[in-house]
């Protein structure tokens, strides 16, 4: 049993000054003023930091010199260990199109992971394709593209651990396999998609509730042909993705994004492959070589892959974009992507019952503390 005192609490909303955390268990326990939780337990003193809930990110290939398809525990402990470090408690590891056996074995090491977990929590895993359109695969191997077969993919969602995926809706099978995939608990976004509009409206009717990396690897919206993007920000079912780094998007259009969708319905997401938090120079992003310069990270060909964001760097740069303070901002990396997977109750906010996932932040969104489950998974030296 713990306490956190002295610091600025945001829910995300701002709970009045004097408040206090108490956290046992794993969970939080109780959230009072601090004199009236109890006096002889361990205290952490926030010192007039702001106290934020773990940050999610649902969209992560990997960082700091490991790529989630490495399908290593030790690559999964030091991304994990890493992300800790930037404020994330929770994450989705995504893979990249793949063959089913690398894919199989990815669900595999993961598991191994999770069963002995340590900095920021895997939720499960996120997989990102094989059911791509090549039209727009971007940095996505088109040989492994792939129409989807239940053969295949009844196995990977039986296990229990794919949360969610990204599809394209118009590929042979995707559509009976989002409504599969829902029955069983699954999440599904269009990425890496040329549908049309009516293509996108019958995905959302068969369980799709998001887009991957919004505005990016789909068609540019047309005034007459509005394909998923005027799908994607007139229907309020679905959360949008997007990765605010400058790069990918003008700072412009993810200040209309934000318009558009609003706080509740935009997740902020990295994006992240193995150069985050690691020097310029040659890369992975699953099997391809990838060039990173100046913090941009290109195939071969040019074209962008994955990103060197990281989630507080997003957030701060979402600030920076729109004008909002990050702490407005703040449920587009908290309590909008727990949303999105249905786990609004469990991570993402402060409150009693939650999950202690806990992170004490420096007003240049820099953490001073991640507390994981309530576990110290960083603190800063």
């Amino acid at each position: 049993m713990q306490k956190i005192i002295n610091g600025k609490i945001l829910a995300p909303a701002r709970l009045p000054d004097g408040f206090g955390i108490l956290f046992d268990g794993g969970r939080i326990t109780r959230i009072a003023l601090a004199d009236k939780l109890p006096a002889n337990i361990p205290s952490i003193d926030a010192q007039g930091r702001w106290v934020i809930p773990g940050l999610i990110d649902v969209h992560i290939h990997g960082s700091h010199d490991h790529d989630i398809m490495d399908a290593d525990p030790h690559a999964l402990k030091r991304i994990a260990t890493f992300l800790a470090s930037r404020g994330v408690t929770s994450f989705l590891p995504t893979t990249v199109t793949s063959p089913n056996d690398e894919i199989l074995t990815v669900i595999e090491k993961t598991r191994q992971h999770m069963a002995q977990q340590a900095g920021a929590r895997l939720l499960g895993i996120h997989l990102e394709g094989p059911y791509l359109n090549a039209q727009y695969q971007g940095a996505q191997q088109g040989e492994y593209l792939r129409a989807a077969q239940p053969a295949e993919y009844l196995p990977w969602l039986e296990t229990g651990l794919i949360k969610l995926m990204t599809v394209a809706p118009e590929v042979e099978g995707v559509l009976e396999l989002i409504k599969t995939g829902s029955a069983m608990g699954v999440k599904f976004a269009v990425g890496h998609s040329a549908a049309t509009f009516e293509q996108v409206k019958a995905a959302i009717e068969c369980g799709l509730n998001q887009s991957t990396h919004t505005f990016n690897a789909m068609p540019p919206l047309h005034h007459r042909h509005p394909g998923v993007l005027g799908a994607v920000l007139t229907d309020d079912r679905i959360y949008a993705q997007v990765i605010a780094d400058g790069v990918h998007l003008h700072p412009a259009v993810v200040a209309l994004l934000l318009k558009v969708k609003g706080i509740n319905r935009t997740i902020l997401i990295t994006d992240a492959i193995q150069a985050a938090g690691a020097a310029d120079g040659l890369h992975r992003l699953g099997k391809q070589t990838v060039r990173v310069k100046d913090g941009i990270a290109r195939t071969k060909t040019g074209a962008l892959a994955g990103s060197t964001l990281t989630l507080n760097h997003a957030l701060s740069n979402s600030a920076d974009f729109t004008g909002l303070p990050w702490q407005t901002l703040l449920p587009t990396a908290t309590t909008v992507p727990a949303s999105s997977l249905g786990l609004e109750d469990q991570i993402g906010v402060i409150k009693e019952g939650a999950c202690a996932d806990i992170v004490i932040m420096n007003d240049d969104l820099s953490p001073e503390l991640t507390i994981v489950a309530g576990k110290t998974a960083f603190k800063r030296e």
